[in-house]
C-alpha cells in the first residue's frame, strides 16, 4: 500500500532536543540518585516516558528518583530548551517538499502534548502541524505500545498500514512495527544498530528528502488523497 500520512516522532526528529534532554537527565541523576553518563541516558532513557524513565533507574541502580525531580528537570529543560533548542537540521526542507506533493504528516510522541507543542513553537515548526500533535498523554500506552500512532492515524483518517513513521529510538520503532506502520530510523543521537527493526535507517534529514521523489511519485494522485 502506498504511504498516505507521514508520522514524525518529536524528539530527535522533528527538534533537536535529545542531546540537551539527555545531557541534562545525565546530569541531575548523576547529582541527585545515581551516577549516570550522557551514553547511558542515551542507551536505557531515550524515548521513554518519564515514568517509565523513573522505573528503568530503579531497576538499574536501586535508587529512587525523588518525587520532585521530574517538575524540576523539566523546568530546567524548558528553561534550556528556551536559549538552545532548535529544529533538526533539514526538517524544514523535509516539510516543504511534503507540503509541495500536498502528503499530510502529523507528530506522534511519547512526551505530552502540551510539552511537544511548546518545543515545536520554540522553533518555528508549530504553525505547520497545528491540530495534529499527538502525544502519550492521550492514549492509554505510552511507546512502545502502538497506541500514539494508532491514534494519530485515527484522527487523520489514514489506515496504519498506510503510514510511513519518522522515528529515532528502538522503542519508537517497536511503537510503530506493533501499530502495522511503515517506520523509517532517523540515526541522530541513537546508535544504527539500535534501530535495526526499521525497515530502513536513514543518517539524516537530507537522506530522508531525497527519498521523496520515489515515496510520493505524483502530487496529482496525493492531492485527491488529501
Amino acid at each position: 500500500m502506498a504511504h498516505e500520512l507521514v508520522v514524525f516522532d518529536n524528539s530527535g526528529v522533528l527538534v533537536d532536543s535529545e542531546s540537551l534532554g539527555n545531557r541534562l537527565l545525565a546530569g541531575m541523576l548523576t547529582d541527585e540518585v545515581a551516577p549516570t553518563t550522557f551514553a547511558e541516558a542515551v542507551e536505557h532513557y531515550l524515548g521513554k516516558s518519564f515514568a517509565d524513565m523513573v522505573e528503568t533507574v530503579r531497576r538499574r541502580t536501586g535508587a529512587v528518583v525523588p518525587d520532585d525531580f521530574g517538575a524540576r528537570f523539566h523546568a530546567r529543560l524548558f528553561d534550556t530548551f528556551e536559549r538552545e533548542l532548535t529544529a533538526v537540521d533539514g526538517v524544514h526542507a523535509v516539510l516543504d517538499d511534503l507540503d509541495a506533493r500536498n502528503v499530510p504528516y502529523c507528530v506522534a510522541s511519547n512526551d505530552t502534548a502540551d510539552r511537544v507543542a511548546v518545543s515545536l513553537g520554540l522553533t518555528g515548526l508549530a504553525p505547520r502541524l497545528a491540530g495534529r500533535i499527538f502525544g502519550a498523554d492521550q492514549v492509554a500506552r505510552p511507546k512502545p505500545a502502538p497506541d500514539v500512532f494508532l491514534h494519530a492515524a485515527r484522527r487523520c483518517g489514514v489506515a496504519p498500514e498506510a503510514c510511513l513513521v519518522i522515528e529515532d529510538s528502538a522503542r519508537g520503532v517497536a511503537a510503530a512495527r506493533a501499530a502495522g506502520m511503515t517506520v523509517y530510523g532517523l540515526a541522530s543521537v541513537t546508535p544504527r544498530t539500535r534501530l535495526g527493526d526499521a525497515q530502513q535507517v536513514l543518517g539524516s534529514m537530507r537522506e530522508l528528502r531525497d527519498l521523496i521523489p520515489a515515496l510520493f511519485p505524483d502530487p496529482l494522485l496525493q492531492e485527491t488523497r488529501r
